[in-house]
């Protein structure tokens, strides 16, 4: 995006600075993910990719990668209008960028996309959202798009049951932070989406999109084991976690 940023650019850009901080309430680590998701994507596909980015919100994920390669190309897929809003008003005029609106459970989907092939897909704290059986479909989906020496890269709440006392531990020390942050001032899901919900111009959206979506999601949250069988099952060469927190990875599946 180029040239001085008028009002209407300014005020989508605190929606979408206000969307950033929130996700960061629930996770302080969120910057880290996305330094080490372009890190890889530099690493296998170099510096001007073409990236699907997928469950694209307010487009965080194509934010940051404008920021540090110029050149890419993104497409950003959602089925959320209130969000999708925020996206097409922060990135107004930038043709770098295409937004397309579609439900990922919906088996036509790709049909919606400019091209037939990527050099990276990515995704973040989104596809949780979906039940491991439509995830193993997408997943399957994903690996028709992807390039042969292409990624896909999902960044997501990946839980390991077989280590239940330290889930407990850092469950309970997360929530002690973020109930600190929250005593000093910070926004969470419910107070975000009440604060677009007022705004006159994102209220119409907001509403559909508790209509689609209801107030949250109810999807599975499987290993990073079961990710990375399921990528390979679908058709990618290898895959494994290339960072994790506690309680989060980033899978990166190469085809």
């Amino acid at each position: 995006m180029s040239g001085a940023p008028t009002p209407e650019r300014l005020r989508w850009r605190a929606w979408q600075d206000s969307w950033d901080r929130q996700q960061e309430w629930y996770m302080p680590d969120r910057e880290e993910r996305f330094r080490v998701m372009l890190d890889m994507v530099e690493a296998l596909v170099g510096p001007e990719p073409r990236v699907l980015d997928l469950a694209c919100g307010t487009g965080s994920i194509t934010d940051r990668l404008f920021q540090r390669f110029p050149a890419a190309t993104s497409t950003g897929v959602d089925l959320d209008p209130a969000l999708l809003a925020i996206a097409g008003g922060y990135f107004a005029d930038d043709t770098r960028l295409t937004l397309v609106r579609a439900d990922l459970k919906d088996p036509d989907w790709t049909a919606k996309l400019p091209y037939e092939s990527y050099d990276a897909v990515l995704t973040a704290t989104a596809l949780h959202w979906l039940h491991s059986e439509p995830l193993a479909v997408l997943y399957g989906q994903i690996a028709g798009l992807v390039r042969p020496g292409g990624v896909f890269m999902n960044a997501d709440h990946m839980t390991d049951d077989s280590t239940p006392r330290i889930n407990a531990a850092e469950r309970a020390h997360r929530h002690r932070e973020m109930d600190r942050a929250k005593a000093e001032g910070a926004v969470d899901w419910a107070d975000w989406w009440d604060l677009a919900a007022k705004d006159p111009e994102l209220a119409g959206p907001t509403a559909e999109r508790f209509a689609i979506y209801g107030e949250h999601a109810d999807g599975d949250t499987p290993s990073a084991a079961w990710h990375a069988k399921t990528l390979t099952d679908a058709g990618f060469g290898e895959a494994r976690p290339v960072w994790s927190s506690p309680s989060d990875s980033l899978m990166l599946a190469l085809k």
